[in-house]
C-alpha cells in the first residue's frame, strides 16, 4: 500500500517483525516494502536498542507495569475494553500477561457495566488450519457502506495458518480491475501463496454458474495460483474470514461515520496494526498473528509466462466461450477465449474427460453429451 496512505510505524513494526523472523531474507523483505537496505538495518538496529519505542518520535507508555495496585490493574481491564470493545475476558488478560484470570477480568467488566448479561461464550469448535504460511489465503469484500462521499467496499486477505491479515484495503467498487491493483500491492509485498479461496460471487466466480472462473481467476491461475471456491450457501467454507469480518464489524465499523475512503482506509489501518501485532488470538494460543506468519518465499513475477502442458494432453483452443472436441462443441468460460486448454481421460473413463486451464480443473465433460448440437 502506498507509503502516503498506511501509517509509517505500521509499516516499521511489521518490517521489523518480519524480518526478525528465523532465516528471513532481509534484503528481499526491503525490496518488498519499498525500502533500501540501509533503512532496513537502521530500522533493526533501532528496535534492538530500544524496541518499538525506538521506531517512532513519540514515546508510547507500557501496556501494563508488573507494579500496578489491584484498582490500578482492574482500571486497565476497564480501559482496555472501553478501547476495545469486543475484547472478551480471555483476550485481555493475555494482553496483560495473565496477571489477572480471565474470570477476574469478566467480573470486572459485569462491575461496570462493561458486558452484557446476554453476552454467551461460543461453543468450542474443532478447526482445520492449513500447516504453514501462505498455503491457503481467503479472500471477501465485508459487504459494503455509505461514506458521506460514495460508498465503500472494503476487501480483506486473510492467512489460513497464521489468521494474518494480510490487507483491508477501502476500494471504491468492487470491480475485477479495482481487486487486481489491490492484490499486485499485496503480492509484491508478501509473495504468491499456494491457494486462494474465494466465494461463488463477482468478481471472481459466477453465483448462477458455481466453479465458472473470471478474468481475474483467470489471472490468479496464471500466476500459478490454485483457486478454490466456497460451496454455494455455506459461508463456513470461509469461515476464519466470516470471524475476521465480525470482529472488523465491532471493531471498527459499528457506531462510526466515515466521510471518504482515505478517512476510512486510516482506521483499517490502525485497526490492523492493533489485530496483526498487539492483540492475542485464542485459535494461536494467545499469541499474535504476527508471530506465525512469514512472507512466501513464491516472488511476484515481472511478467507472465505461457504455460507448458504435458505433452500427452489434448490441447484446444477457446473460441467465444466454446471449445471443440472430438467434433463436438463443449462451453467453457468466456474470460478464456483465446487462451488454450488442457484436455485429460477423466478417471473413470467411459467418455469422461477433465478440462484444465494451466494447472487448474474447469469441469469434466462428456463426449457423448455435448453442449450443442452438431
Amino acid at each position: 500500500m502506498p507509503w502516503n496512505v498506511r501509517n509509517a510505524m505500521s509499516l516499521k513494526e511489521e518490517f521489523v517483525s518480519l524480518a526478525r523472523q528465523p532465516d528471513a531474507n532481509i534484503r528481499e523483505l526491503c525490496r518488498r516494502f519499498s525500502i533500501s537496505p540501509q533503512t532496513g538495518y537502521k530500522w533493526l538496529r533501532r528496535f534492538e536498542q530500544g524496541g518499538s519505542a525506538a521506531l517512532q518520535e513519540r514515546s508510547r507508555r507500557p501496556a501494563s507495569s508488573p507494579r500496578l495496585t489491584e484498582a490500578a490493574l482492574e482500571a486497565e481491564v476497564v480501559a482496555l475494553r472501553q478501547e476495545h470493545p469486543a475484547w472478551g475476558g480471555r483476550t485481555i488478560s493475555s494482553l496483560l500477561s495473565k496477571r489477572i484470570a480471565p474470570s477476574t477480568v469478566t467480573n470486572v467488566l459485569h462491575r461496570h457495566e462493561l458486558i452484557q448479561s446476554t453476552e454467551k461464550a461460543r461453543e468450542a469448535r474443532l478447526r482445520f488450519e492449513h500447516d504453514a504460511p501462505n498455503d491457503l489465503w481467503q479472500m471477501d469484500f465485508k459487504g459494503h457502506f455509505a461514506l458521506q462521499q460514495g460508498r465503500c467496499h472494503p476487501l480483506t486477505i486473510l492467512d489460513d495458518h497464521s489468521r494474518f491479515n494480510l490487507a483491508i484495503h477501502a476500494c471504491d467498487n468492487e470491480r475485477g480491475a479495482t481487486v487486481k491493483e489491490k492484490m499486485t500491492e499485496v503480492f509484491q509485498r508478501y509473495g504468491l501463496p499456494v491457494r486462494i479461496n474465494v466465494d461463488n460471487g463477482a468478481p471472481w466466480g459466477s453465483p448462477r454458474n458455481p466453479g465458472e472462473v473470471t478474468e481475474l481467476s483467470i489471472w490468479l491461475i496464471r500466476l500459478g495460483i490454485q483457486i478454490s471456491f466456497s460451496r454455494p450457501y455455506h459461508p463456513q467454507t470461509n469461515g476464519k474470514i466470516e470471524r475476521f469480518h465480525r470482529s472488523l464489524k465491532a471493531e471498527v465499523l459499528d457506531g462510526r461515520q466515515f466521510s471518504t475512503l482515505v478517512q476510512a482506509q486510516t482506521a483499517f489501518d490502525r485497526w490492523r496494526e492493533i489485530y496483526n501485532l498487539q492483540r492475542p488470538h485464542q485459535a494461536l494460543g494467545y499469541q499474535v498473528p504476527m508471530t506465525r506468519y512469514h512472507p512466501s518465499p513464491w516472488a511476484y513475477p515481472n511478467q507472465l509466462e505461457d504455460f507448458e502442458y504435458a505433452p500427452d494432453d489434448i490441447l484446444a483452443k477457446v473460441y467465444h466461450g466454446r471449445f471443440r472436441f472430438q467434433k463436438r462443441y463443449f462451453s467453457i468460460a468466456k474470460g478464456l477465449v483465446g487462451q488454450t486448454i488442457a484436455i485429460r481421460p477423466g478417471r473413470d473413463g467411459g467418455g469422461m474427460f477433465d478440462v484444465y486451464f494451466c494447472h487448474q480443473r474447469l469441469r469434466t465433460i462428456d463426449v457423448n453429451k455435448p453442449d450443442y448440437g452438431p
